[in-house]
């Protein structure tokens, strides 16, 4: 490995960051000490959290992890499950979201992990596809939401894995053209091979030659940097190699899928990164919590403080 004694001091540096954050969650007991570690500053970066990942320290109720995930500093939500929510429900968390002033991130369109969708060539699958779209559009006009997720599906090991991309291609054009006049914006999600053998879409340099020949500005990447780092390493040389095609990231750290600070990706470095070519978009905090406790919720407050400081 090759490591300049500047970076090997500056990993020194964060690791301990980290570790100091993790005992001071751990050494935290009472409600109130926990309750400090919002400054109310918000963020850098649009950071996106998710339902659940404070609910030890609120409870289950979306609309009081929304007001806390607020006074800690976190301005943007996304929710994978949104289209699966009671109506009355998806529009009371939009309106709370809309008096807090944050930013809705993605929420799921399709993520069919047992069936060829996309890799199909037929009426019926593309009608399908083109109708679950349809329906993500109008959740967005409600929610305000500009990204939704979108999973290729398995491929198919019977036929040719050229006529697979090119049927991919021709099915997302059609689902981009119900798309484009709402301004909802396909984010493509590649997802490792080790976690999810069989689905078709696996890197971002796949992404990225589909979402070109799609052509569409409703037809993005989204840049999963947990899967990636699986995939094929590299981050932020294929951040940049990407990077026009990029309209989404999400955060994992690897391995174990959990906050950052608790794996082997530097995020301090790719947020600094992103944050000087000018990304003003989402984060989602696509990832679990190392402690599935109080102080563990603590943790991943201070760990996102450490990463953002730069």
């Amino acid at each position: 490995m090759d490591l300049s004694r500047r970076g090997f001091l500056a990993a020194g540096a964060i690791t301990a960051v980290a570790a100091a954050a993790k005992v001071s969650a751990q050494t935290t007991t009472s409600s109130e000490s926990l309750a400090s570690v919002g400054t109310g500053k918000p963020f850098q970066m649009l950071y996106a959290t998710h339902f659940g990942l404070f609910d030890k320290t609120v409870g289950k109720d979306p609309i009081d992890e929304l007001k806390y995930m607020h006074d800690q500093g976190f301005r943007a939500l996304e929710d994978n499950g949104m289209m699966g929510r009671p109506r009355e429900l998806q529009d009371k968390i939009a309106a709370e979201m809309e008096r807090l002033g944050m930013t809705m991130g993605v929420f799921v369109a399709n993520a069919d992990f047992k069936n060829q969708s996309f890799v199909k060539k037929d009426a019926e699958t593309r009608a399908m596809l083109v109708e679950k779209m349809k329906q993500a559009v109008e959740l967005s006009k409600r929610i305000r939401a500009k990204w939704t997720t979108v999973v290729l599906d398995q491929y198919n090991q019977g036929v040719d894995w050229g006529y697979q991309t090119a049927n991919a291609i021709d099915n997302l054009r059609a689902c981009a053209e119900v798309c484009e006049p709402a301004g909802l914006i396909m984010v493509l999600e590649p997802l490792n091979k080790h976690n999810h053998p069989g689905l078709f879409l696996s890197c971002a340099s796949q992404a990225y030659a589909i979402c070109r020949a799609v052509n569409s500005p409703s037809c993005k990447i989204l840049y999963d940097m947990y899967h990636e780092q699986i995939s094929t390493g590299n981050l932020i040389p294929n951040i940049n190699a990407c990077w026009d095609e990029i309209a989404y990231l999400q955060i994992g750290d690897n391995p174990g899928r959990k906050e950052p600070g608790t794996g082997e990706v530097n995020y301090r470095n790719i947020f600094k990164h992103l944050h000087q070519k000018g990304y003003k978009g989402v984060l989602g905090m696509e990832h679990g919590k190392a402690q599935d406790t109080k102080e563990g919720e603590a943790a991943v407050i201070a760990a996102y403080r450490a990463c953002d400081n730069f």
